[in-house]
């Protein structure tokens, strides 16, 4: 009887069995017969839908004239320079351990409205010294406040002055400016021991003549002994990835020179239209990040970096001036109350008691008066060698030699 009553069981459970399958596939008919009638509804006017958007597309494509599609390499549209207006100039003021007297000091007197500044001590200065430029910008300076032209890096960079974490800290200041300080016509680094020669109303009047690409920075492709001991060699830089300044070292391994493009060097310091700061970042035909990858690695790196940028960019190596302005608009080294600083404030710049110098823009209404300029005998000596590098013979064919 046990075995009969199993059995039964059994042939229960087959047959429910059969039963679920045969219901799932009863389901499954009924699903896929729904879903041919609604294909069939709808395939008119579906077709009739795409037809309609390809034709909207290919006219579309006709009349803009683009036989092709357009690939993300494709050359980004760059900002137009701000031409027929008076220029504005972006600076990044740099400095280290001990250098927060001096950077306060260039700023005054590099300092007018319509410019706009981003100062930074690296990581190699005390917090209190850091802290104390921050609060300097933020609170203790009122025209700094009222004009909100002037920004402290609040999260320091690690700078190594011989290795790449000083361009990426010259492109972190960059990208700022282009985020947060509108518009502006050129880019200039300069350190905490620079000084300048001329007046800001100097520089600006003298520039407003000029055009607006031209990018001031000293180059050649003659590197002589720096393809022995700078282009081979292969250098870690510690500020890449420490938080303890150190110099850098050497691997034991050493490359080639490259051959994907032609190596520049030249000075450090420079002036660099707004175009090429775009495109330095954007990169859109990713020239400037492979070139930097190579410069990760290369001793005294600010010294080629942008050179060998702007030299191997068809859009750019032909708007070089082959100067970077030094010991003309800007002087350096100076140290901390350096005499020699107290004699150009008087005898150049005629700086005040307050460390500005008044220029033009200086009154009650700041931001009324930036356009006023008053030029004075600086202006004059700009203005003699910026004409002499722009009509000196074969300037037009002689960019990146």
């Amino acid at each position: 009887m046990e075995t009969v009553a199993g059995n039964f069981t059994k042939l229960q459970q087959q047959l429910q069995k059969k039963q679920k399958w045969f219901l799932l596939l009863i389901s499954s008919l009924l699903i896929s017969t729904i879903l041919i009638l609604l294909t069939v509804t709808f395939s008119s006017g579906w077709n009739n839908s795409a037809s309609t958007t390809q034709l909207l597309f290919r006219r579309r494509q006709q009349q803009q004239g683009q036989s092709s599609p357009r690939f993300a390499e494709s050359k980004l549209a760059k900002t137009e320079t701000f031409a027929g207006k008076l220029p504005r100039l972006a600076y990044l003021i740099s400095g280290s351990a001990g250098d927060g007297v001096n950077l306060k000091r260039a700023l005054k007197a590099l300092y007018h409205p319509r410019n706009q500044y981003v100062v930074h001590l690296d990581l190699e200065a005390p917090v209190e010294e850091r802290l104390e430029l921050i609060r300097w910008v933020n609170e203790g300076e009122k025209v700094f406040q009222e004009v909100g032209n002037v920004r402290a890096v609040v999260r320091s960079n690690l700078v190594t002055y011989r290795g790449p974490t000083m361009v990426s800290n010259t492109l972190h200041a960059a990208a700022i400016l282009l985020r947060d300080g509108g518009e502006w016509d050129w880019f200039i680094n300069l350190s905490a021991s620079d000084y300048p020669l001329v007046t800001q109303d100097d520089l600006l009047h003298t520039l407003s003549s000029i055009p607006r690409d031209l990018n001031f920075i000293e180059h050649t492709s003659d590197i002589g002994w720096k393809e022995d001991q700078r282009a081979r060699p292969v250098i870690i830089d510690p500020g890449l990835y420490s938080l303890q300044k150190s110099d850098v070292f050497w691997a034991t391994e050493k490359r080639s020179v490259p051959t994907a493009y032609r190596l520049f060097t030249g000075s450090a310091w420079m002036m660099l239209s707004r175009p090429f700061i775009e495109y330095s970042l954007w990169g859109w035909d990713n020239l400037p990040r492979i070139v930097l990858m190579y410069y990760a690695n290369f001793l005294s790196s600010p010294e080629g970096y942008f050179h060998t940028v702007i030299c191997n960019a068809e859009e750019f190596k032909n708007t070089t001036v082959n100067h970077d302005l030094h010991f003309i608009s800007w002087a350096r080294k100076f140290g901390k109350n350096d005499p020699v600083l107290d004699r150009i404030d008087s005898e150049l710049l005629g700086v005040s008691a307050d460390g500005f110098v008044h220029g033009g823009w200086f009154s009650k209404n700041i931001k009324a008066n930036s356009t006023e300029l008053k030029p004075g005998n600086g202006a004059r000596r700009v203005k003699n060698l910026i004409s002499g590098l722009l009509s000196a013979e074969g300037f037009r064919t002689s960019h990146c030699i």
